[in-house]
């Protein structure tokens, strides 16, 4: 059991490719001279492979944190490498995370290439509902875990396969506490707070809220028939995290995205820029 969250640390990994509509297996176990092994495996091998290693006690005492830094060091170093954007994309379940991203892509699929992770515990729901975008997606289900880690990022990567001067958003699970407590190795942290969940949540997670560069008030079209307090939303957001940035949007009438998509592209654009200065410097 994971001893930052609650989260079984050692529980079943399910990474489906959407092209190919292969699921494999990932389990990770520690054992107790600190060896970290990871395998996969098919519903036959399962059972040779747990009578194995479910024989060795597992050391409990392991600094969670600091390993998946290790390796979100490493994402990040890959996403440089190939000058990728990537966002981690964050809410509380149902806040519009996937409408939002289905939208984004089908209005700037000509302008820029977005590949999608998408994190749930169970279901490839919205994977296929990205996927009918046109773009290229990978669905994890994370069993009884609460949030993407780096390691599981690392191995969606490789499945996913996204192309050099893109971007990748990563779709947390829905959650506002653990997600914000494990790096992955992105750009940059999205938080996406609905107006539907009252205006006092940036201070009743505030942990979420201070991680984020990013705070995207969405479903504003449902103003005129909720009791939400916009600048008190924002007034709590910033009491958090002064330096964060808001966007208000409707993904379904498309009120404010033009902001959102001014600040991803900008973005984009930017780090091209430091890529290419960093060329030429060499």
């Amino acid at each position: 059991m994971c001893v930052t969250c609650g989260c079984s640390d050692d529980g079943e990994i399910k990474i489906t490719n959407l092209e190919t509509d292969e699921a494999e297996h990932h389990h990770t176990h520690t054992l107790p001279d600190g060896t970290v092994i990871t395998h996969s495996h098919n519903h036959i091998e399962a059972s040779q492979v747990h009578a194995k290693i479910h024989n060795t006690t597992i050391s409990l005492e392991q600094d969670i944190l600091a390993k998946n830094n290790l390796l979100a060091a490493q994402n990040r170093g890959w996403f440089k490498g190939r000058n990728i954007l990537a966002l981690n994309l964050m809410s509380s379940p149902g806040a519009g995370k996937t409408t939002l991203l289905t939208r984004t892509i089908n209005d700037l699929k000509h302008q820029l290439s977005i590949s999608v992770i998408e994190g749930d515990q169970e279901t490839a729901n919205d994977a296929k509902k990205i996927k009918e975008t046109g773009s290229k997606v990978i669905q994890i289900n994370t069993g009884t875990g609460c949030h993407l880690d780096a390691s599981m990022i690392d191995r969606g990567l490789q499945q996913l396969n996204p192309p050099l001067n893109s971007v990748v958003m990563i779709e947390n699970v829905g959650n506002l506490v653990c997600p914000a407590l494990f790096d992955l190795g992105e750009q940059a942290k999205v938080v996406i707070l609905s107006v539907t969940e009252g205006e006092d949540k940036p201070i009743k997670y505030p942990h979420i809220f201070r991680a984020s560069d990013i705070m995207i008030l969405t479903k504003i079209d449902l103003l005129p028939y909720l009791q939400f307090d916009v600048q008190k939303c924002i007034e709590y957001a910033k009491e958090v995290n002064p330096k964060i940035q808001i966007f208000q949007l409707s993904a379904t009438t498309g009120a404010g995205l033009e902001n959102w998509y001014a600040w991803l592209t900008e973005k984009v654009t930017n780090l091209s820029a430091l890529i290419s200065s960093r060329l030429k410097d060499t």
